[in-house]
């Protein structure tokens, strides 16, 4: 429980960063001076759940009953789930068949150079501490 509330605190502020810093992007490059307040409250709000339910997802991976296998595919359906969902609804990406499959496709291309770079650091931190193990 005590990781979930962190996590959940990290997620709500890193996502909070990310809509300030796209809003102050937008207004900098932007020929308009006015933000539209629903549209900004909208995506404000988006971007910290999206920063929350990214940062909290992942505690699949530490529950040790599951297979990795088994923490993959969980992990997978409910981030590509909930972020489809709430882009979808926000306008992030259109409601259209070729837009949400070259959606679909760039996020499991993202998904899985993410988690093949995750395995490979975790395989040689696990490596690492044998190798110290062993010297002692």
């Amino acid at each position: 429980m005590k990781a979930f509330v962190s996590r959940s605190l990290i997620g709500i502020f890193f996502g909070s960063f990310i809509a300030l810093l796209l809003v102050n992007i937008n207004v900098y490059f932007s020929e308009s001076n006015i933000i539209d307040k629903g549209l900004l409250l909208q995506n404000s709000i988006a971007s910290v759940l999206l920063g929350w339910f990214f940062t909290v997802s992942p505690l699949y991976f530490e529950m040790k009953r599951l297979k990795l296998s088994q923490q993959t595919i969980l992990h997978f359906l409910t981030v590509i789930s909930l972020y489809f969902i709430l882009a979808i609804a926000v306008g992030w990406i259109p409601f259209t068949i070729t837009s949400f499959m070259l959606s679909l496709l760039i996020f499991i291309a993202i998904y899985i150079i993410i988690w093949i770079a995750f395995y490979l650091y975790f395989k040689n931190q696990v490596k690492k501490m044998n190798d110290d193990l062993n010297k002692i």
